[in-house]
């Protein structure tokens, strides 16, 4: 015991440093306009690793979308949460949340701005390899991480998580240079039909390496434990939850390689 103790000892050392999650809020301008962000990153792992912008759901930046950085962040990568909506501005309730969000999914061009401006704040990390940057986003960010794509940035995947996949402008399609894999609840009662079948001509259309996937039983928000039902249509699903994850990072397994 007395030569197993000091390994033991120097192991769990060695595991505490491994996990030690740096994390803090990040301002940045567009013109005069302040957003903040929120950046995480394990500080034991030393030189340029892939970089994950985190786009979040209708009520802004919140616990939810911190926690997803620091769940990247243990996978090795820098995770970044933009803010779409500006530094202060966050909603008090749903009601808020859909005026706020409806002002983006309504100014497309907008929506593009603000996304690629966290995009620049997450690509300005001195530890992020800019060659290997991903976006995934959640409902309202899910829409907006496919929005980025449309704009023809110049990353490596994105991933929408029930996110809305209406395709106003078709065309854009074209512009994508990234890959494309949404994680869909195939029960999801906010998403119409010809909604789901114009974002699949478009990516057809224009010969985007995507993948749609659907979890059976799953319906809006699927991912967030916060939504119990009481918003009709829109409910956590452990098992949807887990698995979209998984997903993901065998995507980023073969966008990252």
């Amino acid at each position: 015991m007395k030569t197993i103790a000091p390994l033991l000892l120097s192991f769990i050392t060695a595991l505490s440093v491994r996990a030690a999650i740096h994390t803090e809020t990040v301002d940045y301008k567009v013109g005069d306009t302040t957003f903040e962000g929120y950046l995480a990153f394990d500080d034991a792992v030393k030189g340029p690793r892939p970089g994950v912008l985190v786009v979040h759901q209708w009520m802004g930046v919140t616990d939810y979308e911190q926690n997803r950085c620091v769940m990247l962040a243990k996978l090795g990568y820098v995770a970044f949460a933009a803010d779409i909506y500006g530094k202060g501005f966050r909603p008090k309730n749903y009601s808020e949340a859909g005026t706020l969000a409806t002002k983006y999914k309504t100014d497309r061009a907008l929506l593009r701005d603000r996304v690629n401006a966290g995009l620049a704040a997450l690509r300005e990390q001195p530890n992020v390899d800019p060659k290997h940057i991903a976006a995934i986003g959640y409902c309202f960010g899910g829409t907006t991480v496919l929005e980025l794509a449309r704009s023809g940035a110049d990353i490596a995947g994105v991933v929408s998580f029930h996110g809305g996949l209406d395709s106003p402008t078709p065309a854009d399609g074209k512009n994508i240079k990234c890959k494309v894999l949404v994680c869909h609840g195939a029960d999801d009662p906010f998403e119409a039909p010809k909604d789901l079948e114009a974002f699949e001509s478009e990516m057809r259309n224009a010969g985007v390496d995507w993948q749609l996937i659907q979890y059976g039983g799953a319906v809006h928000a699927f991912t967030q434990p916060s939504m119990d039902g009481s918003l009709k249509g829109a409910k956590y699903n452990e098992r949807a939850d887990k698995r979209s994850w998984a997903d993901m990072q065998q995507f980023f397994g073969e966008i990252f390689k």
